[in-house]
């Protein structure tokens, strides 16, 4: 059978609920002491044993499935080669299938070869999984944490982020009072997030049932239905007015009953991102289900300038804080620039359809340079 990209859209989002709906206690924070490493066999680079006095380490958790974290270990690479008699790099396999054995990830090391450029270990059993990753709340992986040379967790996060927090670390201008204070709202709001989101999935079926039927090609739907239940939910949580789900169904239903309306609510959804953050495809995907792919709908020049500003809202929102893109985002990053000039085109706006089209030949080189 196949999908369209409407239903993919669907399943992202059911993805994405489901997940957010798995809670986790935090007894792991920053400040605390790192707790010991537990691994069953190093595979790469020089073992450590147990963290030192006086050293700083990066724990990085990876692990062969997990395609963000291939796309973070040249960039953690380049950091353990800068850093390299300051920082110490440990790369944990975590997390693997029953079926991946020890041999498989010994491959998959060998594979990588220099863009793992540090020191690679398996943990033993399930025990930094637990002791690490579930007891500080993180959601999966990649998860970084570095350990200051006292021997405490000073930092939680993203390996792309890492640049601005070692740089502080060497220089022991690092705040680790601040940076608690500020994990610890962060950990407020991911509990925020993940109630709003339990309480959004709980319409998803609902939702999806006045879609219309993806094998009727003139098949519309029920888009008064869907607005008067997304009135509903809303009026119950205002904090939804914008999340993935509650978004995409209400462009969508607009789109085919008031374009004024969907326009003016496409602009807002991006001028107002909402807890559980802003996906392109809540504004793309309509139109390009209902007004390309089954001509159904007649749109505005302004609705494909919409569309190109919201691909380009979502590549600005996935630059990491040192203002590089993950790979598996520079892989595509040339298609989604054609998309938007072709869009830009079509709203007879050409200087940013030509901008667009300069931003996809220089993704290009960058694409093949990584």
């Amino acid at each position: 059978m196949r999908l369209h990209c409407l239903s993919l859209f669907l399943l992202s989002i059911i993805a994405v609920t489901s997940q957010a709906q798995q809670t986790q206690t935090s007894s792991l924070n920053i400040g605390d002491p790192a707790p010991p490493l537990r691994l069953r066999e190093w595979i790469k680079g020089t073992p450590v044993q147990q963290f030192e006095k006086g050293k700083i380490y990066v724990v990085e958790f990876w692990a062969t499935w997990c395609g963000y974290c291939i796309d973070a270990m040249p960039h953690l690479s380049a950091l353990a080669r800068t850093y390299k008699d300051q920082v110490t790099v440990l790369g944990i396999d975590i997390l693997e299938k029953k079926t991946t054995s020890i041999k498989k990830v010994k491959a998959f090391v060998d594979s990588i070869g220099n863009r793992m450029d540090y020191s690679v270990a398996a943990e033993d059993s399930n025990f930094m999984a637990q002791d690490w990753l579930y007891a500080s709340g993180e959601q999966g992986i990649p998860a970084t944490y570095v350990v200051n040379s006292e021997g405490k967790i000073a930092w939680i996060g993203h390996p792309l982020n890492l640049d601005t927090v070692l740089a502080k670390m060497v220089s022991k201008t690092w705040n680790v009072e601040a940076e608690l204070a500020w994990r610890n709202e962060e950990l407020i709001k991911r509990k925020e997030q993940m109630r709003l989101a339990a309480l959004e999935h709980s319409y998803r079926d609902q939702l999806n049932s006045y879609v219309g039927d993806a094998n009727k090609p003139y098949d519309l739907g029920k888009p008064d239905s869907a607005l008067l239940l997304i009135n509903k939910i809303v009026n119950q949580e205002p904090k939804l007015k914008f999340a993935p789900l509650v978004s995409f169904h209400t462009f969508s239903a607009l789109l085919k009953t008031d374009k004024k309306k969907a326009y003016e609510y496409g602009r807002e959804m991006m001028a107002t991102p909402s807890l559980l953050g802003f996906d392109n495809a809540s504004i793309t995907s309509p139109i390009e289900w209902y007004a390309e792919k089954r001509n159904l709908i007649s749109l505005p020049p302004e609705f494909y300038e919409l569309g190109a500003d919201a691909y380009g809202f979502n590549v600005n929102s996935n630059l990491s804080s040192s203002g590089k893109l993950p790979q598996r985002y520079l892989n595509s990053l040339p298609k989604t620039y054609i998309r938007m000039a072709e869009w830009y085109w079509r709203a007879k706006n050409r200087d940013k359809a030509i901008k667009a089209l300069q931003s996809a030949i220089a993704a290009m080189g960058q694409a093949q340079e990584n």
